[in-house]
């Protein structure tokens, strides 16, 4: 009996003393970087792995909240840059603490961006000023397309310069240490100063007979200022971008067109030749229709010495009535009945009546007209001006007006149109070809009634 009541006094004894035993305890946490941003604002998950503790005591120095005494606190939001310590005093009810910190390193936000000044202008060579309005960032990496240089790594690039036409990439890219950001921009350089120009003349001056007028295209390229020089013409300087001049003495002329920009300048010469006048137009090989072919719109019988065109019947307006000078009617394919009218006569003849039309003085047979009108054959391949001309009289006649057949090969008939100016026409050939048969003819008009 006395052996068992000993044994119980030793148990209690023991147990005793492993109640008086204090639990330890020991501090731990992990931090996560949220989505893994470190750059303001930043967000931390704790996660807290503390065993042994009842009570929290957490100090989150510049964050928010500040302090928590949460055994998880959740996301701690720091919103400027800098580096921050994390704290927990973790402690429980048998007195035992334990502390632990971990530094957060914040980095500033990057706002990434810099500006492109173009000095003086954008033709070549162009020099750009970059101005660098990035925040935030600790390194820079500059790329320029076809500039020169064309990399840096300064935070403040020198003046790039940038020669050949287009355009070109200005790239940058910058870093915090953590994430990388890039911008890119683009400048345009003009293409190199060219000078060029085209001339041309109105439809009167086709031949370049003075006196021509002559009208300039300028086709320069980069070119903001021009000098031309015209020896000779009316006007011998010029700084009009397209100007027009008039040239009145027969000649080779010298075109000069100095273009230039404020850092270059282009001179280049043109060469034009005139004629003196000889105040006669020369037609070949018009083609005029018989009567079906000019009603079926093949092959018209109208021509304008005017407008330098043959008309068919469905081409005849009003405004295109008053300048038809020659109206030709041939009967059919044989040949046997042709004739040339006057235009505002052309509807006694099964053609339509012509709107606007003018009259033409006519002489289809010289050889039995009984006037003293005379042109042959040779004095119409002769005449180079209107010298022959001018001095014709075409006095019209009723045999003069009579129709002709094709056995007179060639044939030449002439005429005075309503502004007096004078002419003839010489028939070469006559073309069988059934309903579209046609004459092939010659003309030599004057340029003006003199």
């Amino acid at each position: 009996m006395k052996r068992v009541i000993f044994f119980i006094i030793v148990l209690f004894s023991v147990l005793a003393c492993v109640n008086e035993v204090a639990l330890p305890v020991v501090t731990n946490f992990r931090t996560e970087i949220v989505k893994n941003d470190k750059t303001v604002p930043v967000k931390v998950k704790i996660i807290n792995t503390t065993d042994g503790a009842d009570t929290y005591k957490w100090t989150f120095n510049g964050g928010i909240p500040a302090t928590s005494d949460a055994k998880n606190p959740g996301v701690i939001t720091y919103e400027k840059e800098g580096e921050y310590i994390l704290k927990l005093e973790a402690s429980n009810r048998d007195g035992s603490v334990d502390i632990k910190e971990e530094k957060i390193v914040v980095k500033p936000a990057v706002n990434i961006d810099f500006k492109v000044e173009v000095l003086e202008n954008n033709f070549s060579p162009v020099t750009v000023k970059l101005i660098n309005t990035t925040t935030g960032a600790t390194t820079y990496d500059w790329f320029f397309q076809g500039g020169l240089p064309n990399t840096s790594k300064k935070q403040h690039p020198e003046n790039i310069v940038f020669t050949s036409a287009g355009k070109h990439k200005i790239i940058l890219k910058v870093s915090n240490g953590e994430e990388e950001y890039v911008l890119e921009k683009e400048i345009e350089v003009a293409p190199l100063l060219k000078a060029n120009f085209e001339y041309s003349v109105p439809f009167e001056d086709d031949d370049y007979q003075v006196p021509v007028k002559v009208s300039f295209k300028n086709k320069s390229v980069s070119a903001t200022a021009y000098q031309w020089t015209f020896e000779g013409a009316n006007i011998t300087q010029s700084t009009n971008e397209n100007p027009e001049i008039i040239l009145e003495n027969p000649g080779i002329y010298n075109l000069k067109l100095k273009a230039s920009n404020s850092k270059n300048e282009k001179i280049v010469s043109k060469t034009i030749t005139v004629y003196e006048n000889t105040n006669l137009r020369v037609f070949k090989d018009i083609k005029l229709g018989i009567n079906t072919s000019h009603k079926n719109n093949n092959i018209g019988a109208y021509f304008s010495t005017v407008t330098r065109k043959v008309y068919t019947q469905n081409e005849i307006t009003s405004e295109i009535g008053k300048d038809i000078d020659i109206v030709f009617f041939g009967l059919n394919e044989s040949f046997t009945f042709n004739k040339f009218i006057s235009p505002d006569k052309a509807q006694t003849l099964a053609f339509e009546e012509i709107p606007n039309a003018i009259a033409t003085k006519l002489i289809n047979k010289q050889e039995s007209c009984n006037c003293s009108t005379s042109v042959s054959v040779a004095s119409f391949d002769a005449m180079q001006n209107d010298t022959f001309l001018k001095n014709l009289n075409v006095n019209e006649t009723v045999e003069g007006l009579k129709e002709f057949d094709s056995l007179t090969k060639p044939r030449i008939i002439v005429f005075e149109t309503a502004d007096k100016r004078k002419g003839a026409i010489k028939i070469k050939e006559f073309v069988k070809d059934g309903l579209n048969s046609y004459i092939i003819v010659d003309i030599k008009i004057q340029k003006e009634a003199k």
